[in-house]
């Protein structure tokens, strides 16, 4: 098969033809239809990501949808011939989705929704999985819940954005001036990334803050998300990884939740659950509540590089994708 293939961190990844990879019995071979780019992945290429080590030689990509080839043995929810999607490897030695096979854990896999192109399915399961843990999971969010999303028009808040509203939150988010039609698109109600908190909790809340708040930039928007929730509320951030005040969140009597969604691939606990939840991503898609932002420019394995440097460069438009 064919594969771009990563021999040492921060290289220009090599077109090359090595062997297809045998299964094993719980897993099945899927031919790759779309590789999705996540700013995950450039780190992971740079060597830079120290939580998502990658030993090289390596093919990278975190997410894949594809058909079904081949199933191990042991796996009898899928058939040769299915549409699959989900995020598969890529990181801790796993193989990951920038090859034209790749031999996936079924745990880690759903069917694809009949109504998503493949380009558009290789789109969602990190976004979608890191929004769900969030706010589903951690959070256990409710209806009629008052939901902030920091960063609305990204990969993650864009998605948490129709996962809140799907389940009947009044949902908020931030993002710059120009990002306001596309967090208003998606249904949310947009708030200035630049205006001050107590002015948009007393604006939409009262000046009791909100029940959820989930941080999907980190840094200073983390602390902000401490003072924007309400008195027993709850954070929750996919970057939490910095250093940082916790008590206006313990003056509240709030509680912090961090998202690492990662783990079941470096660790292979809790697999089946992703694959869980990318059935959930088919179900909100095929009933109209959920649509993933794909940038229109087609990327080959041939020019992956160059869909690394335009998310370096912050000039993407929405998820890109890796057509195989």
């Amino acid at each position: 098969m064919r594969a771009a293939v990563l021999e040492t961190h921060n290289a220009p990844l090599r077109l090359s033809t090595i062997s297809t990879p045998a299964i094993g019995p719980r897993e099945v071979l899927v031919r790759v239809r779309g590789s999705g780019v996540n700013p995950l992945d450039t780190k992971i290429h740079s060597g830079a990501a120290t939580h998502a080590r990658h030993p090289v030689p390596a093919i990278l990509g975190l997410d894949l949808a594809g058909v079904v080839e081949q199933t191990g043995r042991q796996v009898s929810r899928f058939k040769p011939g299915d549409e699959v999607y989900g995020m598969t490897g890529g990181v801790g030695g796993v193989q990951g989705s920038l090859a034209e096979f790749a031999a996936v854990d079924a745990d880690l896999l759903a069917l694809k929704p009949a109504n998503l192109s493949m380009r558009e399915a290789a789109a969602l399961p990190l976004i979608f999985i890191t929004a769900w843990e969030g706010l589903i999971d951690r959070a256990a969010l409710k209806a009629g819940q008052k939901v902030l999303i920091h960063g609305g028009a990204g990969g993650v808040g864009h998605v948490a954005i129709q996962i809140a509203r799907a389940f009947g939150a009044d949902v908020y988010a931030t993002g710059s001036a120009s990002q306001r039609a596309t967090i208003e698109g998606f249904g949310a109600v947009f708030i200035d990334r630049e205006a001050a908190i107590e002015a948009y909790v007393a604006e939409h809340t009262g000046g009791r803050g909100f029940d959820i708040v989930y941080d999907t930039i980190g840094g200073k928007v983390l602390d902000a998300s401490f003072e924007a929730v309400r008195r027993f509320g709850h954070v929750v951030s996919a970057l939490g990884w910095g250093t940082h005040a916790l008590a206006p969140l313990s003056f509240r009597a709030g509680t912090y939740s961090g998202v690492f969604t990662l783990l079941p691939l470096l660790s292979g606990e809790g697999r089946t659950h992703h694959g869980e939840i990318m059935a959930e991503a088919t179900r909100l898609v095929e009933v109209g509540k959920l649509v993933p932002l794909v940038d229109p420019r087609h990327f080959t394995l041939e020019r992956v590089g160059d869909a690394y440097a335009l998310i370096r460069d912050h000039a993407t438009k929405g998820k890109l994708v890796v057509d195989i």
